[in-house]
């Protein structure tokens, strides 16, 4: 993005369209049968609580890298995004202007109850289940593996979506299976697998380390998967900076594990109403956003 720090949206507020869910970060409003309009606000969930200070053009950031993503990985999966201009859906200018660069028309689908998340690096709650157990989500793995360590392969690590306020779950494939069926589980496996082996290779270039990150698929009409929400976004993923990766220790990062650190450092039990940040907290953090983006999309 160029110039200064944009406007913060905590919430967007369109009247032309009917409001169906505020969610941690997005307010999904309904444009027809078919159609929804996505708006990425800049509001920062952490540990599953909505934080009560935006993070200036945080919003536009997750919109400008998902859109990117999703027309880089199209020949995957195909996606939710439509290319329908914003003023068709919008035709006041002063709510165009509220949403811009944040704001995409989707298609209407059908989301999949499971969070497809892969993990290339052992870390986060990834980490916690492997010096417990010796495994993440059912999967065993080698031991001795360090904190961070780069992973023999990719694992596929599914979770339970949770609704604003709760905590996403952890589940075994064999979970995943009963929810989606076994032949869609290990669909939805396999294409999550590829989409991160591609997106890594790509980020490797360009300075980005894919420790893990999470994809959302839907259904059509005709039942076929389609990549939905957001995708390889620093909200859904984390993103270290090769040049300064050491496994051993939790490596800096371009997403929203820098907030997480310091809201470790505070006597705060992880419910709402969650802590405010230090200016100093929300300057780091956008600028973290913005050079992600800067690197991937360069």
């Amino acid at each position: 993005m160029s110039g200064g720090t944009p406007r913060a949206l905590y919430e967007s507020n369109l009247g032309d369209l009917t409001l169906l869910a505020r969610g941690k970060v997005r307010d999904i409003y309904a444009v027809d049968d078919q159609r929804l309009l996505i708006v990425a606000s800049d509001r920062l969930s952490a540990f599953d609580v909505i934080l009560p200070d935006p993070i200036p053009g945080k919003g536009q950031v997750l919109t400008a890298v998902s859109s990117f993503w999703f027309r880089r990985l199209s020949h995957v999966i195909p996606n939710h995004l439509l290319e329908t201009p914003l003023p068709e859906v919008l035709p006041d200018a002063a709510e165009r202007e509220q949403v811009a660069g944040r704001a995409v028309v989707v298609r209407r689908l059908r989301p999949l109850p499971v969070e497809a998340v892969v993990r290339g690096y052992l870390i986060g709650s990834g980490w916690k289940d492997y010096q417990r157990t010796g495994r993440v989500c059912g999967i065993d793995l080698p031991a001795g593996l360090r904190q961070a360590e780069r992973l023999p392969e990719p694992i596929f690590t599914p979770s339970t979506k949770a609704e604003a306020g709760d905590h996403d779950e952890n589940i075994d494939f064999q979970r995943a299976c009963e929810l989606l069926g076994q032949e869609r589980a290990a669909a939805v496996r396999d294409v999550a697998l590829r989409l991160y082996a591609e997106a890594a290779a790509y980020a490797r270039e360009r300075g980005i380390i894919i420790a893990d990150t999470k994809f959302e698929f839907g259904l059509d009409e005709q039942d076929r998967l389609v990549l939905i929400d957001e995708a390889l976004t620093p909200d859904s993923s984390r993103f270290w900076p090769a040049d300064e990766y050491r496994p051993g220790t939790s490596p800096p990062s371009f997403d929203k594990q820098f907030v997480r650190d310091y809201l470790e450092t505070l006597d705060w039990d992880k419910t709402a109403p969650g802590p405010r940040l230090p200016a100093e907290i929300i300057e780091q953090t956008a600028a973290k956003y913005r050079e992600a983006e800067r690197r991937l999309l360069a």
